[in-house]
């Protein structure tokens, strides 16, 4: 069984390696803007062809769902139940962001391309949200790893695609999929903040 420490060393493994950089670089293309009535297909896209494999890739096996509320951006439950003795831990992100606002970034930025300046990394969503459940999915898969190919815990992913709009729907799934979202801790990483 892996240490801490391993798992740390396969984290910045795949950050030297230019892995994650890649990673989510390949997120920030997806334009996925909440507040776009024409962005259904790839916030879909988003959940069905970008975190769905990435979930599956640490044995998760994850469904895409419709909004309760007609019209409104899908959601996605992710789950891999190692034990039921173990605790269930629930991470929450939200894959959508503002709009683009193309041509109004400095320095010629693009909203839909990651570009790295010295330390700081631009592109739209990379601090809000798509760079904070990236690390995320980073982190479960270098403990895995270093677990054998076990998290020691069972893990409940939700993602959400409305978050930007005042997240229409969330709290009508949640009170629907209640016993699917079941857990013993709640990480909500968004924006800056970790709760």
């Amino acid at each position: 069984m892996g240490t801490r420490a391993d798992a740390l060393a396969a984290a910045a493994r795949e950050f030297d390696s230019g892995a994650f950089q890649r990673t989510l670089a390949r997120r920030v293309a997806h334009r996925t803007e909440s507040q776009n009535p024409e962005s259904a297909a790839a916030l879909r896209a988003y959940l069905g062809d970008e975190i769905a494999p990435s979930l599956a890739a640490l044995g998760v096996r994850s469904q895409v769902f419709d909004n309760p509320l007609p019209g409104k951006q899908p959601l996605l439950i992710g789950r891999s139940d190692e034990d039921p003795a173990l605790p269930t831990v629930l991470v929450y992100g939200h894959g959508d962001v503002v709009r683009g606002l193309e041509g109004r970034w400095r320095n010629d930025l693009d909203p839909w391309a990651l570009t790295v300046r010295g330390e700081r990394w631009y592109g739209r969503g990379t601090a809000d949200n798509k760079g904070q459940h990236s690390i995320n999915l980073a982190a479960l898969a270098a403990v895995r790893a270093a677990r054998g190919g076990r998290l020691g815990f069972n893990l409940v992913w939700l993602v959400e695609t409305g978050e930007e709009t005042g997240s229409p729907g969330l709290a009508e799934f949640c009170a629907a999929q209640r016993d699917a979202l079941a857990a013993d801790v709640l990480i909500a990483s968004d924006g800056p903040r970790l709760h």
